[in-house]
């Protein structure tokens, strides 16, 4: 009976010129940038949110046929963890700038400063296979690990190669102080290791709450210490033995 007026004038009802029904509808429509939303709320336990939106993704690329003008965007902890990773990408490969300028710095040499730098690749393998094992996917726990284990397996290369510095200087062969160095370093490069890994040996083998945190932190650095600690005993001394070698034999 609402009263209206029509173009010529003339007083109508509303029940005149529409129909009028009863309905329920939406308590409220979520708007965005002036486009309709709905949200759909889950919590992910006992796995990392990463792996789960792509198997959720697969399953409704497979079974879901959106209509046009429709789209799936993934927030909450998914959206931040995509936002900290791209953070990520740009301080990790920052830090070993500056982490490089600083040896150089110290050591006054590019090449011994590059010979360092690389226990960073021998780290990263290491994470990477521990967390194929493991079945995990790369986080943002995962990515702070491999932070920490950088940091590990340089500390270890600097005090190698400063003390086969320190045996040449003494008047050693290039040849004998790479062994003696090799040797005699090998015990506190295992210490430093050894207690790092067994320090995290609990948070690598928890399954409790919190597990799908500690989980990818701890298998990235305990896979990334044993794969740069080996490498570092071995594979670093030689290079570091051609190197030199290779110098001196320059005219």
């Amino acid at each position: 009976n609402i009263p209206l007026r029509s173009a010529s004038g003339a007083i109508v009802s509303l029940a005149q010129v529409a129909k009028i029904t009863t309905a329920e509808g939406y308590s409220f429509v979520r708007r965005e940038q002036l486009q309709r939303y709905a949200v759909i709320q889950m919590d992910v336990r006992g796995r990392d949110v990463d792996g789960f939106v792509q198997d959720a993704n697969a399953v409704i690329a497979q079974k879901v046929k959106l209509p046009p003008g429709y789209w799936i965007e993934w927030g909450g902890a998914f959206e931040n963890q995509q936002r900290a990773l791209t953070r990520l990408s740009i301080i990790v490969p920052l830090t070993i700038f500056f982490i490089f300028v600083l040896l150089y710095t110290a050591f006054n040499s590019v090449k011994y400063a590059t010979l360092i730098i690389a226990n960073v690749p021998f780290a990263t393998i290491g994470g990477l296979v521990s967390l194929w094992i493991s079945g995990q996917y790369l986080s943002v726990p995962s990515a702070i690990g491999f932070i920490a284990v950088f940091g590990v397996a340089m500390l270890n290369g600097i005090v190698l190669v400063s003390f086969i510095n320190e045996l040449r200087e003494k008047g050693l062969s290039v040849g004998e102080a790479v062994r003696q160095g090799a040797e005699l370093r090998l015990r506190p490069v295992m210490m430093t290791a050894s207690v790092a890994i067994l320090g995290l040996i609990p948070m690598l083998l928890s399954s409790g709450v919190g597990a799908e945190t500690q989980r990818p932190l701890a298998s990235v650095v305990v896979g990334g210490l044993i794969t740069s600690t080996l490498l570092t005993l071995v594979l670093l001394p030689v290079i570091y033995e051609w190197m030199e070698t290779r110098e001196e034999k320059q005219p």
